[in-house]
């Protein structure tokens, strides 16, 4: 299958939405995923104090700190955002709201605390952004198209490791957070590539 093909909508889409209900139906009948701990453990075996300070600046990518400039830049790099920019706006309020209310739903406690981790609202709001940025660097020319793509793919996944080596959360959080914030980005895509309805003079 080529690249195309993969980042078409229907096939993240699909994807993702498999995925995210995998996990959380894993998550209702055991309570826990599999390897969970196994990978946590791991993580957290290798995350002395330098590679936390290091994860503690990838995790802004994932909040507010980081997100409110970053949806403003992605305003000014790309006309394609400008167009329609009550999409990419609406994206990244739903996304916050979508994993919130998924929380009160699952009520799976966090690894140390018992407060509601499922999904990731970081890793949500990182998927929803960079989502949004594979979507919107597809007009830049083939080599800065790549580029862009696969730093938006790397800081996605940065943000889910530094939520478990920060440990806010289980990494079943943090791929169903993937999961989640690479749906609404999907739909905000398909929603942008929509006509506007605006018919051209001589064709109605």
């Amino acid at each position: 299958m080529t690249p195309a093909r993969l980042l078409h909508p229907r096939s993240v889409f699909a994807v993702t939405g498999v995925c995210f209900a995998a996990i959380a139906l894993t998550i209702v009948l055991w309570g826990a995923f599999p390897a969970d701990k196994l990978i946590r453990d791991s993580l957290l075996n290798i995350a002395g104090p330098t590679v936390v300070s290091i994860f503690r600046v990838f995790n802004l990518a994932g909040d507010w700190r980081g997100l409110v400039p970053g949806t403003l830049l992605l305003f000014v790099l790309f006309p394609r955002a400008r167009e329609r920019w009550w999409i990419w706006v609406a994206l990244m309020l739903a996304a916050p709201l979508c994993e919130w209310t998924l929380k009160q739903v699952f009520m799976r406690p966090r690894p140390e605390n018992l407060s509601f981790s499922f999904p990731s609202g970081h890793s949500t709001a990182a998927a929803a952004f960079f989502g949004a940025v594979i979507y919107l660097c597809g007009s830049l020319p083939g080599r800065w198209r790549d580029l862009v793509r696969a730093f938006a793919a790397v800081m996605i996944v940065l943000v889910g490791l530094a939520r478990v080596i920060l440990r806010a959360h289980w990494p079943s959080d943090v791929v169903a957070g993937f999961a989640l914030g690479l749906i609404l980005a999907t739909l905000a895509s398909a929603l942008a590539a929509q006509p506007d309805g605006v018919q051209t003079p001589g064709r109605a």
